[in-house]
């Protein structure tokens, strides 16, 4: 194909899209899929959370060594190898269940180690393969896997339980991630030089959109890394963007069903909507991204546009939806919160390539380990919040405090050129 079609590159941000998208449907299986897996086993609310929690335990564990394993063996290789391990020990679980509580959180634990790599993994390849001004499409289209998954994973995990038992939801999904491990290692390859169908037009097109990444390993300039107010940026936003992210998919179904009484089905279907609007919006304001970065804008002004613009509107949108009054409007608003969140995938998210082009596998690494917290973190205070006010008032304030906080940060202290070789 010519650099302006459909190429090489283009297939590579699909499979690591399917590779997200996988990703999130074992991640959110188990939400499922536990309530009558605690009926099954007699398991407290107490053991259910540890159960739930041990993935982000393991997670955030594999967040950095996935980076460097990237960085020293390739993307192709590392997202491959951890495909396999996070779909077997998806497809082991109910065994694993069966053989007792500790095996099971073991189980969880290193499945949670093994989808670390998945965006570590990704930015590697995208360094290597796609031109800066196509960078936002294909980091916000590899995202965008997370709301698709989560929408797709909840949905067929119930028809699944419903049909077959909860036993079938993780060999089902087990099964695709070991199909598509196959078809990861049959067509991706780590560099376009490596590519033995590449175009002669589109390595021409992907060699002059890209800085030279270095193929021989070159350590990470630490010292360097953790005094550049940027990367700081870069750490608080990754965290700030995650809290409404996760909050939102653990609390969300709970807020329809108690604030504005929907039933299970119902509440269900309205949580999926803003997801959905989270997947459009953050492909369309990444084309627009690009789009501006091809016509000569400055990449910081469209990065700081998009994350802070992003953020705050989040932010009005938390704050709006304790004064909705129907169904409708809180569907609404938690559709513009969400939306609005997509924003910054073509903000923070590509930054990573820009600030550290031959370490963004590491760097996501990091960055990604404080975005994990909020899923701990956040999901928790959340509930206790709820505990103490018996109102979800104070969760949305907060939450749109802190994205705020990240807004400020961002406008001040981002850049996207290098700081570090």
């Amino acid at each position: 194909m010519s650099a302006n079609g459909l190429g090489k590159r283009h297939g590579l941000v699909f499979l690591c899209f399917l590779a997200a998208f996988v990703c999130y449907i074992d991640r959110v299986n188990i939400s499922i899929a536990i309530i009558p897996m605690a009926e099954h086993f007699g398991w407290s609310a107490t053991e259910k959370g540890f159960v739930l929690s041990s993935f982000f335990i393991g997670y955030m564990l594999g967040q950095i060594p996935s980076g460097w394993m990237a960085n020293r063996y390739g993307g192709r290789w590392t997202l491959g190898a951890a495909l396999l391990i996070w779909s077997a020990f998806t497809a082991i679980t109910p065994m694993a269940a069966m053989a007792g509580f500790t095996a099971l959180i073991l189980s969880r634990i290193v499945m949670g180690m093994g989808e670390a790599a998945t965006f570590p993994a990704s930015y590697n390849l995208f360094a290597k393969w796609i031109p800066k001004q196509e960078r936002s499409r294909a980091v916000a289209f590899t995202l965008s896997g997370i709301p698709i998954g989560t929408v797709i994973g909840l949905g067929l995990s119930g028809a699944l339980v419903a049909q077959f038992g909860w036993p079938s939801v993780f060999y089902v999904f087990g099964a695709a991630g070991i199909v598509l491990a196959v078809f990861w290692f049959w067509l991706i390859h780590d560099s376009p030089a490596q590519h033995p169908r590449i175009s002669r037009d589109e390595r021409g097109h992907i060699a002059a959109g890209v800085l030279a990444v270095a193929q021989e390993r070159t350590p990470l300039p630490v010292g360097r890394l953790l005094r550049a107010p940027a990367f700081w940026a870069l750490v608080v936003n990754h965290f700030c963007s995650n809290w409404i992210l996760y909050v939102l998919l653990s609390w969300m179904p709970s807020y329809f069903r108690e604030v504005q009484q929907l039933n299970i089905a119902k509440a269900g279907f309205a949580a999926a909507a803003p997801w959905l609007s989270m997947f459009v919006m953050a492909n369309l304001s990444a084309w627009i991204a690009d789009e501006m970065i091809r016509r000569g804008i400055s990449v910081s002004f469209v990065r700081k546009l998009m994350q802070a613009g992003g953020l705050l509107g989040a932010s009005a949108f938390m704050l709006l939806i304790n004064q909705a009054q129907t169904p409708t409007q809180a569907i609404l608003i938690m559709c513009g919160a969400l939306g609005a969140l997509g924003l910054t995938w073509a903000g923070y998210a590509p930054n990573h390539l820009e600030i550290a082009p031959k370490h963004a596998d590491i760097l996501m690494g990091v960055t990604n380990t404080a975005g994990t917290l909020p899923g701990i973190i956040g999901v928790a205070v959340a509930g206790w919040m709820l505990d103490t006010t018996g109102s979800y008032v104070s969760v949305f304030l907060l939450a749109a405090g802190i994205t705020s906080v990240g807004a400020l940060v961002w406008i001040v202290f981002s850049k996207s050129t290098p700081i570090i070789d």
